[in-house]
């Protein structure tokens, strides 16, 4: 592991160095390329500005023609204004780069200092040749502006050549980087080989050491095992118990221990499933059988409810006379009672109407006193009472028929009176035998509404009885299916163990059963001479799929 390390601690610093050295590289390009060759360009720009403006003011001071005098000036005052653009320029890499040496500061203010002094003698070049004096222009331009024009250049390329140079240095720089590297990446490359062979040759041994064996000897004990042949045995090295080889040893021993308790549970599997099997099949039949019985105790129940509710039917409707006769009872008590009640008012009013003729009879007796007493009176007047006599006899006679009149009337009314009290007595007998008929029938009712409450009460009954015998027959079908299904999981069940037997069949063993709980697997032997385990005497087992 150390030597992995230490090889991806070289890769890692490889790398580190790598990126250090190409980001060298690239600075030492980038001021080359973005910044000292941008210098020199604009360098370039003001060399050709100054010799194109030196070449346009000697033809200046040698042109006579106006016309070609104006376009000599528009074009020293172009190359003028692309002077200015390239030294913008120039004085902003200046300002923003902090990179600028003291000698390139000097040599651009060596050719800002010559232009200052250089620009007043173009301008008076120029003006003296449009003022038509060309003696004098061309003496200005021979004897100070010549002169400065090629100082002018001279600090020019003077400043081209420095950035020139500096550009090779640049340039040096990079290769002596490029060259140092390469020394230091063959160096490093070569240690990380060197490493690497020694880590190869200690993983080698540590893996042959982990593996206990050569790797195409592990290979063949694992597809030995792989392919069920457990009695295979491994070559151990003295002392070995921690290897790949050792722990397969260790493997295929615990694997035929656990294929001979597998063999031992399908077989014991198998057997019992049998019996789960014939256990399901009998309870499978009982279980027809009460279904059978309980589909019979239902219909019978179902038949014995279609009674009870056609009994509770008929109580219910006898329930129902019952009450309508106690209704009808009731209203011929009350209608007695009426007659009863009205027989007293006919025998109160004809007493009223008895003592009414009483008074009149009174009334005609005295009224025939009266008359009489009139006649007596008209007697005595003589022929001066006749007359009243007359009307005192009429109305005697009219008493004396009102008299008899009453007394017919109260004889009549008298009998009424008693057939009245006779008819009272029975009416109120008839009453008395119509409340007793009434409670008779009230009795009747409750009784009859006590049979229809019990015979519904039945019926819900018998109904929920059969509902309950219905819920019994449907689980007892549900048992049936669960037992069905049961016996066929046991079935499955026992052809499982049985191509469970037949899988293990696969495996070799080396068995011996002396204590009956599995075989006897003897550990390997490191001591032994050919470097197998010792084998037990009992015969090899081989199991075989059919």
């Amino acid at each position: 592991m150390s030597g992995f390390l230490i090889i991806i601690a070289l890769m890692i610093l490889l790398t580190a160095i790598g990126i250090v050295k190409v980001n060298d590289i690239d600075d030492s390009l980038t001021i080359i390329n973005d910044v000292n060759s941008v210098k020199q360009r604009h360098a370039i720009d003001f060399r050709g500005s100054v010799h194109d403006r030196a070449i346009a003011l000697r033809d200046v001071t040698l042109v006579r023609d106006d016309t070609k005098l104006e376009a000599l000036l528009a074009d020293i005052d172009r190359l003028a204004a692309n002077y200015r653009s390239a030294a913008t320029d120039m004085q902003t890499i200046f300002r923003d780069r902090e990179d600028i040496t003291d000698q390139e500061r000097r040599a651009l203010e060596e050719i800002e200092s010559i232009e200052s002094r250089t620009l007043p003698l173009i301008e008076e070049v120029s003006a003296r040749r449009q003022a038509g004096d060309f003696e004098a222009a061309q003496g200005v331009l021979l004897t100070e502006a010549a002169p400065a024009f090629t100082e002018w250049l001279n600090d020019i390329n003077a400043f081209i050549d420095l950035q020139e140079r500096m550009n090779e240095a640049e340039t040096a720089t990079a290769r002596n980087v490029a060259g140092s590297f390469e020394i230091f990446m063959i160096t490093l490359c070569g240690t990380a080989v060197i490493i690497g062979l020694a880590v190869a040759t200690l993983l080698t041994r540590w893996l042959r050491r982990e593996l206990g064996a050569e790797p195409h000897e592990v290979k063949a004990f694992a597809e030995a095992i792989g392919s069920g042949k457990l009695t295979q045995r491994a070559r151990l090295r003295n002392g070995d118990g921690h290897s790949i080889m050792a722990s397969l040893s260790a493997m295929a021993r615990q694997l035929q221990t656990t294929v001979w308790q597998v063999r031992t549970s399908a077989e014991t599997v198998a057997g019992n499933s049998e019996q789960i099997a014939e256990g399901n099949n009998e309870l499978a039949s009982r279980t027809e059988q009460q279904a059978s019985a309980l589909t019979e105790t239902a219909s019978s129940m179902e038949e014995l409810g279609s009674t009870v509710t056609q009994n509770a039917d008929n109580a219910r409707q006898a329930n129902t006379e019952a009450a309508n006769a106690s209704h009808i009872a009731v209203k011929g008590g009350e209608a007695v009672n009426q007659v009863v009640d009205t027989m007293q008012e006919l025998n109160k009013r004809s007493a009223e109407i008895a003592e009414i003729i009483s008074m009149i009879d009174g009334i005609a007796f005295q009224t025939n006193i009266l008359a009489l007493n009139a006649s007596v009176e008209a007697a005595r007047a003589g022929e001066h009472g006749r007359g009243f006599a007359v009307v005192a006899s009429e109305v005697r006679q009219l008493a004396q028929r009102s008299a008899d009149a009453a007394s017919q009337i109260n004889t009549l009314i008298t009998g009424n009176l008693k057939r009245v009290e006779q008819g009272t007595l029975l009416a109120t007998d008839a009453g008395r035998t119509m409340e007793e008929v009434v409670a008779a029938i009230q009795r009747v009712t409750d009784i009859m509404a006590e049979i229809s409450t019990a015979s519904v009460e039945q019926s819900e009954g018998v109904q929920q009885i059969g509902v309950a015998v219905l819920q019994m027959d449907q689980v007892t079908q549900r048992n049936a299916a669960l037992v069905e299904e049961n016996a066929t999981a046991a079935n499955n069940l026992r052809l499982g163990a049985q191509q469970l037997l037949k899988v293990m069949g696969a495996f070799q063993l080396d068995l011996t059963e002396p204590t009956g709980h599995g075989p006897n697997i003897q550990a390997d032997q490191p001591g032994s001479t050919r470097g197998h385990a010792t084998r037990t005497s009992t015969p090899l087992l081989e199991w075989r799929t059919a």
